[in-house]
């Protein structure tokens, strides 16, 4: 990402938080615009051209009576919400289907001896991010502060593999999630290390359609287990491919956003985002 990206990035992160802070009073143009220091017509295009959407537009995708109106949908298990759906799209379920190919006990105790990893940086709509894929698939997502530090957290995950700094198709697909039309994938495949109660909350997590939010309890009873809400909630946590795996969609029963491994600000952008792609599908 160059500097000018970053800029705004964080320019329509300050405009989010602001959004959040204040949208009981339901802003202007002319306020959040003020707050990131430009002029209106300034930022309603650099906001319009980010989100696909207008700013007055988003104010009401991020409101608070979204976030209610979803939980109220949401009262039917996920499992139930999948099934009265179907995978056939509709432009409202995720728009991929993965399948989740686990380690083997042999790669998960040798810290990943005898792999390649390719990995690479690059661009989306919430920032830099790293993704790094292995032959049988995506291993690996994250929003990005600091290259060094970032390439050093994926290293310690797995010591002893080797690495590439290489872009391959297995990224190149996954990475097409963040792209506001996106066209029909290939299954993309994630080769992820996890405890199988890790796997089942991952799992669940896919089958949160674009555009909707569950919570922590949603989860919890979707694989069967709806005392396990604080468990679910370290599971959700130790997500190990960002976005495509939606733990972003994951809020608390209150209808509070609650945190994000990479920031709440930016939890909060991506839920604004993908509710303005199926607003705008509609």
């Amino acid at each position: 990402m160059d500097i000018q990206q970053k800029i705004d990035f964080d320019r329509i992160r300050h405009a989010i938080e602001y959004i959040d802070e204040n949208f009981r009073e339901q802003p202007s143009l002319n306020e959040v615009a003020a707050h990131v220091n430009l002029s209106p017509y300034h930022f309603q295009r650099m906001f319009t051209e980010w989100s696909g959407v207008s700013p007055k537009q988003f104010v009401q995708y991020m409101s608070v009576e979204y976030a209610k109106r979803i939980l109220r949908e949401s009262k039917t298990t996920l499992s139930d919400a999948v099934c009265a759906v179907g995978l056939s799209g509709m432009g409202r379920l995720h728009d991929l289907f993965v399948k989740i190919e686990g380690m083997t006990p042999g790669e998960y105790k040798n810290g990943g001896e005898s792999l390649t990893i390719n990995y690479n940086f690059t661009d989306s709509p919430f920032g830099t991010t790293l993704a790094a894929s292995t032959p049988k698939g995506v291993c690996y997502i994250a929003f990005v502060e600091n290259e060094t530090d970032a390439l050093n957290v994926l290293k310690g995950k797995f010591p002893h593999a080797v690495y590439a700094n290489t872009t391959d198709r297995i990224q190149q697909d996954a990475l097409l999630v963040f792209t506001k039309d996106r066209p029909a994938l290939n299954e993309i495949k994630l080769h992820i290390k996890g405890t199988t109660f890790q796997m089942k909350v991952w799992e669940a997590l896919l089958k949160i359609p674009m555009g909707n939010l569950a919570t922590y309890g949603d989860i919890a009873r979707s694989i069967e287990n709806p005392k396990a809400n604080r468990a679910v909630g370290t599971a959700v946590g130790q997500n190990p491919i960002a976005f495509l795996i939606p733990c972003h969609r994951v809020i608390q029963s209150t209808g509070a956003f609650g945190g994000y491994m990479w920031g709440p600000s930016r939890k909060k952008a991506m839920i604004g985002w993908e509710s303005a792609q199926v607003k705008r599908k509609l």
